[in-house]
């Protein structure tokens, strides 16, 4: 398992430029609005994108690496019984994935997903502006 954390930044090269030099690496996928590194120490897939009008945190995620562990995840985080969806098969992030998306008690989506190979176009956003809107957190 690998912990994800995508940030929303406001300029992919000098984010990229700082990134790289805490990383002490390149990343391995760059686009006009998107990086991500894969890291090994921390174990971390750690992206970055201009895709959203907030900057700062976007999303964490839980990255598995097969369809067992992806389903014990699910499994998992059915138990907290909070908002929790499966989106199966999409393209995101320029990579097609089978994923979920839950939020915590504060409102913090929380991706679990298995990666399947690489996809041309970063994806549609819809589903998971759609979701932030459904989550309700009490004070």
């Amino acid at each position: 398992m690998r912990l994800h954390i995508n940030l929303a930044v406001d300029n992919i090269e000098n984010s990229v430029r700082f990134y790289s030099a805490l990383f002490s690496t390149e990343p391995i996928v760059v686009k006009e609005d998107y990086a991500k590194w894969m890291l090994d120490d921390p174990h971390v897939n750690f992206a970055i994108s201009t895709r959203r009008a907030t900057k700062g945190l976007d999303h964490f995620g839980v990255q598995v690496d097969s369809e067992d562990e992806l389903y014990a995840v699910y499994d998992r985080l059915k138990t907290a019984e909070l908002p929790f969806s499966e989106e199966g098969q999409t393209a995101c992030c320029y990579a097609r994935s089978e994923k979920a998306w839950t939020f915590d008690p504060d409102g913090n989506a929380w991706e679990s997903f298995l990666t399947r190979g690489e996809h041309p176009i970063y994806g549609n956003e819809a589903e998971l502006e759609r979701r932030r809107g459904d989550v309700h957190v009490e004070d």
